[in-house]
């Protein structure tokens, strides 16, 4: 009888292993990492983030990045004498899908954590990486409350946040000449948080006026409506605050109704697949994104890097990962190992080079010295005008 309950309780974990396996979510093959097989002394990096889904072209640069640094690491002899591997989960920019993410690297004892990628998924995530003592930081989470709260000290980032981006935003505006400005978003953390800052700043303005604020439901097919009410609105301009495919649809309905006012938006639309999918509507568009640092020598090595090993330009937020990567790492290294209160010291207190800049991060998790520039598609390619 023992050995008939010990059989049925294999049967009944296999079955649950077997559910559980069904139950995850499926990546994109191109978002697997190939890690081979670790040792119990390999320094893991976690990268979480969009890898498959509408949004992967922001989340698989990070991805790559991260794959970069591990190799040039490894090659000068890893960190602290230990090879770095990197071990990527796919939220698709879902904060159901980045609480699985987050559950996922704590399991597999994960202490340093490149990503999240969006605002929303990033929020959903920090609890369990809190109570878990595991350091994040995000290339692209620009959601203000996530540092400026105080609730996440594990938390950092190698991009400014939407505060700073929506104050440059409504002053381009305004140096455009625009007064009378319909403020749109996806109701998302990120989008409606940037555009919520727009909003103020602009109500603060008196030559300035909000004559629509408008949320929009992310994957509708047709935004006609929206559409309707900007062109009822009286308004001389746009600003949306959101993701590329929600902004591709609203711009191209706008320039099909003759709608031609200027569209400004964040910097989820300050990527190649908007131009791509929103094709001639998006010429003219302008977009807020991280400064320009092409003049920086470790983002000139960067992006040859990635332009030998994968034979693509980099993509969105690659600087900023590849920035988050080896901040992360040498955090480790000055801390002498993952302790997490001494890799959150190191991370506040020591400075690194990276492709955004020699950068360490106020008491808040922000890192110091990065910021947004105006960007505009022009023949078909974003080229910085602020």
């Amino acid at each position: 009888m023992k050995k008939l309950h010990l059989i049925a309780l294999c049967i009944a974990l296999l079955a649950m292993l077997g559910a559980c396996s069904q139950g995850e979510e499926i990546r994109d093959e191109e978002a697997d990492v190939e890690t081979g097989e670790m040792a119990a002394s390999d320094l893991v990096l976690g990268v979480a983030g969009a890898h498959s889904g509408d949004l992967a072209s922001y989340g698989l640069p990070s991805v790559n990045a991260a794959k970069l640094v591990a190799a040039k690491l490894n090659a000068a002899g890893g960190v602290l004498g230990r090879k770095v591997v990197v071990v990527a989960q796919d939220d698709q920019c879902k904060p159901e899908l980045a609480t699985n993410a987050a559950t996922k690297m704590l399991s597999d004892k994960v202490k340093i954590v490149l990503g999240h990628i969006c605002s929303g998924a990033t929020k959903a995530a920090l609890p369990i990486y809190l109570e878990s003592n595991i350091v994040l930081m995000s290339p692209s989470a620009t959601n203000p409350p996530l540092t400026q709260s105080g609730d996440y000290p594990n938390f950092f980032r190698t991009i400014a946040p939407d505060d700073a981006q929506a104050s440059l935003e409504v002053n381009f505006a305004k140096g455009l000449g625009l007064k009378k400005i319909a403020v749109i978003h996806d109701k998302g953390d990120y989008g409606k948080g940037f555009a919520t800052f727009c909003k103020q700043y602009l109500e603060a303005d008196p030559d300035m006026e909000v004559v629509l604020f408008e949320g929009v439901t992310p994957g509708a097919v047709d935004y006609s409506a929206v559409v309707q009410k900007i062109k009822s609105s009286g308004a001389d301009g746009v600003i949306f605050g959101g993701y590329h495919p929600e902004a591709s649809k609203i711009v191209s309905g706008m320039r099909k109704k003759g709608v031609d006012i200027p569209f400004l938006s964040d910097d989820g639309v300050k990527d190649d697949t908007f131009i791509k999918v929103a094709g001639q509507y998006a010429e003219g568009v302008y977009a807020t994104g991280p400064k320009d640092f092409s003049k920086n020598p470790l983002y000139q090595e960067a992006v040859a890097a990635h332009k030998k090993e994968f034979g693509t330009d980099p993509g969105a937020f690659f600087p900023e990962a590849y920035s988050a990567a080896l901040a992360l790492l040498k955090a480790v290294e000055n801390a002498g190992g993952t302790d997490y209160d001494k890799v959150v010291d190191a991370l506040h207190t020591k400075f690194v080079e990276t492709p955004v800049g020699k950068i360490k991060f106020d008491g808040k998790g922000d890192a110091e010295g990065v910021g947004f520039s105006v960007y505009q598609v022009k023949d078909g390619n974003y080229v910085e005008v602020k």
